[in-house]
């Protein structure tokens, strides 16, 4: 599908694209659910167990399995199509999590809450990949045209929009658990992702064509064999490092201040500025490329994490917080965009997959370390897993950057192993 583009693309153009519509709104019902998950499920355990522990390890299973089982997810779409994909996918999800909300009313024993969680987890559907999967087939390159402009728009748009939806979404399954049920937040989860994801799947036509068979022009692989990916996956396993630290940190600031309620502000604060850096991106014709822009958003990432610990002031974390969030969407959006140029278009679902894996993996990671630091040294001591887990990547970027260069033109990379001439993507 051609798209004829200016030499500044915006969010509005970007909208016009022919059949863009009809994927974005079922696609954002459809992924709302995954941000009420974790939430939904810490406040039903913690209701029928009276822990907080408890309710945070059982969140954890669910999602270190949607981690490890997404990619494979992924793969599985790029082969045989989303729909095949979606369709027992939002079903076993629904009775995965019925399964759950039932057993944590019984009383169960935390062993049975945990066994229920790894299918909960692993089942999620992964319509965010999905949907940047359709931009990419959109607006990507292919052997008839190049890649289009609107390809860093199009990933800075399911970056705001992921961000909104893990604003919104928590907001959605406190006020249900807190309001009406413990288990409505999981219930409503539950349906909205069953009834988000069927409509979502029935959008065959901007779905990328399935790939089952290898060619030789292009043979099918493993987005993990790409190396660039694997360097991406440290850099959004920091990211998630990222996200998890604040949550933690930030709630156990608040109680350590006697102000339990300011929490909600300063995430917000924090959320708030990666949303409008989202926005930003999106309305920048960059002349560096997304290579560059990743190194030095995680520069400054790294940079505004290391400041974290050493505030303890709420106008100066919010502030400082404020600064970390417009740090981290230029890195997740650049990193985005790295896939369509290193990545074939058999693996694209997977390898998203593996990206957004890798943030639920630091962020299980962070929630569970961060925990335990301001446990026993207070709530300053958990802003250091965002720094660790920041400057981790960053020397991984820096010693590995080369490996983000794309494959020159004309040169078939199977299974990601090859030589690469390097080409000029900074």
């Amino acid at each position: 599908m051609a798209t004829t583009v200016s030499d500044r693309p915006g969010y509005g153009q970007l909208l016009r694209t022919p059949g863009a519509w009809t994927f974005l709104l079922p696609g954002f019902a459809a992924r709302q659910p995954f941000a009420m998950l974790t939430i939904g499920i810490v406040l039903l355990v913690q209701h029928t167990t009276g822990s907080y522990g408890s309710a945070g390890a059982v969140a954890a299973v669910s999602g270190v399995s949607m981690a490890l089982f997404a990619p494979q997810s992924g793969k599985l779409a790029d082969r045989f199509g989303q729909r095949a994909v979606l369709l027992p996918g939002v079903l076993l999800h629904a009775v995965s999590v019925s399964a759950l909300t039932v057993l944590a009313l019984a009383d169960a024993p935390l062993w049975a809450l945990f066994a229920a969680a790894v299918p909960t987890g692993a089942s999620i559907p992964q319509v965010g990949p999905m949907v940047r999967a359709r931009w990419a087939a959109m607006l990507g390159a292919t052997p008839d045209r190049p890649a289009s402009p609107l390809m860093s728009t199009a990933a800075a748009f399911e970056s705001v929009t992921d961000e909104f939806t893990f604003v919104l979404g928590p907001v959605i399954a406190t006020a249900l658990c807190t309001g009406v049920h413990p288990a409505a937040g999981l219930v409503t989860e539950a349906a909205l992702t069953l009834v988000g994801g069927l409509l979502f799947a029935a959008q065959g036509a901007t779905q990328p064509a399935p790939r089952p068979a290898a060619t030789a022009a292009e043979p099918h692989a493993s987005a993990l064999s790409v190396p660039g990916v694997r360097v991406l996956i440290v850099a959004f396993l920091g990211i998630g490092a990222v996200f998890g630290g604040m949550q933690v940190s930030l709630t156990a600031f608040s109680e350590e201040i006697g102000h339990p309620g300011v929490n909600g502000v300063l995430y917000g604060i924090f959320a708030a500025g990666n949303m409008l850096a989202g926005i930003a991106c999106g309305a920048i014709a960059w002349k560096s490329g997304p290579r560059r822009r990743l190194i030095v958003g995680y520069v400054a990432l790294t940079l505004t994490a290391s400041g974290l610990w050493a505030v303890h002031s709420v106008p100066l974390l919010a502030g400082l917080g404020l600064l970390v969030g417009l740090c981290i969407a230029p890195a997740l959006i650049s990193g985005y965009t790295l896939v369509d140029s290193l990545v074939p278009a058999t693996a694209r679902t997977e390898a998203f997959t593996w990206l957004t894996g890798a943030v639920a993996l630091g962020q299980a990671a962070a929630v569970t370390a961060a925990g335990q630091l301001a446990d026993a040294h207070g709530a300053s001591t958990g802003f250091l897993v965002p720094l660790a887990g920041t400057a981790l990547a960053l020397v991984t970027l820096l010693a590995l950057r080369s490996r983000l260069a794309p494959p020159s033109a004309g040169r078939t990379v199977a299974r990601g192993i090859g030589h690469r001439e390097p080409v000029t993507v900074d």
